[in-house]
């Protein structure tokens, strides 16, 4: 059997011992595609969830989309309740976008609702619910291929992250904010009460911080919040680590990972374990490769790793690692005969906290073009966990111009870092407190506390975006507001 004839047999394993992935998703020639939204049942610890599910018409969750093709997706709401998917870092027109009443209302109970537009470029995407419905696993990868990705001599895997809990999200919320709730599906459209703070003196503070950084980590690690919610659960592809899933693969053979943290409020490090890895893409978009073996990503960013398999074979644990505590989940990798051990769901040690320090050596493969920005602003993120009451400032008069350049320096002034997400835009990272260079090409960015991140980006489409912190319960709790482009 030669590698290509191997990889064909893979995809289609059902052996005993191996588990074939569900998210493995076969070639086929382009055409309208049919996703539906719907229920389904877990075994999750020996406990059955029920949990909303996203298949295509092979009944696989997510889709796949061959090189070259547009997305047109009928999208089938199977369910009696409303709700509507966004397109996690595709750029469809705003009425698309899947943002509640941002133009168009959520599907109703049987709706059918066609998409069509351009694809802009291949990469890692995903597609999740943009309300409270996210919680309870409404999500699914979106993978656009392109013709290396359909060429190349490898074995591809999609490993789709998830934080779980048998209550549900509205109980999870009104815990956090003691029971006073959030913005009704995550839409902020009101004026933000800035109260007393003089703005203008804090940032001059955080900016006299940003001078000495050494003091400035020594403060965020004595006092920061890293997870708001113990999960009862956390999920690679729906399965714990206790009961993994288990990917046959060959000998020597080359492996690309594509993983998408979907969770809803957890961080995680990506440990390869005995394999090293290389990065090569983030959130969809090629970066010069970064060699490792421990990788963050916050919520909403999906990263591609690429590692070769020796020789000798074996069996390789690939495990994400809750930020700050010692729950981990993941797949296992393992060649044909080899023995695989028990792996616990509790590390002996916390997973790291993350930092910038991976961002700051990203670069894109293809940068924005070197422009002058037209508008620059600064955004303050704020809030607290007495409060829960979470808000982005300085751009609430914003209005921007299609073709214009802009800068943004998302300034944390909050304990709890930020994933902050731009729908409708790629954006590139181009300063790190200051700190001018050319990074990764992103649409989602973590900013930690007491730090400040800069983007630039060229505003596109007509409409009304939405800019947020992709932490589900710091979104609908107020940080999030719209950017009109005209």
């Amino acid at each position: 059997m030669n590698r290509r004839e191997f990889l064909a047999a893979a995809t289609g394993l059902a052996a005993s011992t191996f588990i074939a992935s569900p998210f493995g998703k076969a070639y086929a020639a382009p055409q309208r595609q049919k996703l539906t939204i719907s229920t389904r049942t877990l075994d999750v610890n020996g406990r059955a969830a029920t949990v909303y599910g996203l298949t295509g018409a092979d009944g696989k969750p997510g889709l796949t989309i061959e090189p070259g093709a547009d997305f047109a997706v009928d999208l089938v709401n199977g369910l009696k309740e409303e709700t509507i998917i966004h397109w996690h870092g595709l750029l469809p027109p705003v009425e698309q976008d899947g943002v509640p009443d941002n133009p168009l209302p959520m599907l109703k109970g049987a709706e059918t609702r066609a998409y069509d537009f351009p694809i802009h470029a291949p990469g890692t995407y995903w597609m999740h619910a943009h309300t409270l419905q996210e919680q309870n696993l409404l999500a699914a990868p979106l993978i656009v291929h392109s013709q290396d990705d359909r060429t190349a001599d490898r074995q591809e895997i999609v490993v789709l992250l998830h934080d779980f809990s048998f209550t549900p999200a509205e109980e999870l919320l009104a815990k956090l904010t003691g029971g006073n709730g959030g913005m009704h599906h995550g839409m902020n459209h009101g004026a933000m009460d800035m109260g007393t703070m003089d703005m203008g003196a804090m940032s001059e503070s955080m900016g006299n911080m940003h001078g000495n950084m050494q003091d400035m980590g020594a403060m965020g690690s004595m006092a920061m919040d890293l997870n708001d919610i113990d999960y009862d659960a956390y999920l690679a592809n729906d399965r714990t680590l206790d009961d993994p899933e288990v990917h046959q693969v060959e000998k020597g053979g080359r492996v690309l990972l594509r993983f998408i943290n979907g969770a809803s409020s957890t961080a995680f490090s990506i440990d390869t374990g005995a394999l090293s890895a290389k990065l090569v893409a983030v959130d969809g978009k090629p970066v010069a490769p970064v060699a490792g073996n421990l990788f963050p990503m916050t919520m909403g960013q999906r990263i591609d790793l690429a590692l070769d398999v020796p020789s000798s074979g074996g069996a390789f644990p690939i495990l994400a690692l809750r930020e700050g505590a010692a729950q981990r989940t993941g797949i296992v990798l393992a060649t044909a005969g080899a023995m695989i051990g028990r792996l616990s769901a509790l590390a002996d040690q916390k997973g790291p906290v993350l930092d910038l320090a991976l961002e700051q050596t990203l670069s894109a493969t293809n940068p924005l073009a070197q422009r002058t920005p037209d508008v620059k602003a600064m955004v303050h993120l704020t809030g607290d966990m007495m409060s829960y009451r979470w808000q982005m400032m300085g751009i609430e008069d914003l209005a921007l111009k299609g073709g214009e350049r802009v800068e943004f320096s998302m300034m944390n002034m909050s304990m709890m870092a930020h994933p902050m997400h731009l729908h409708g835009h790629d954006f590139q990272v181009v300063a790190i407190n200051g700190r001018r260079f050319s990074g990764a090409l992103r649409d989602t960015v973590l900013v930690p506390p007491m730090q400040t991140l800069t983007i630039a980006f060229d505003a596109g489409k007509p409409g009304h975006w939405p800019f947020h912190c992709h932490h589900l319960y710091h979104m609908v709790s107020g940080m999030m507001v719209h950017l009109p482009v005209a």
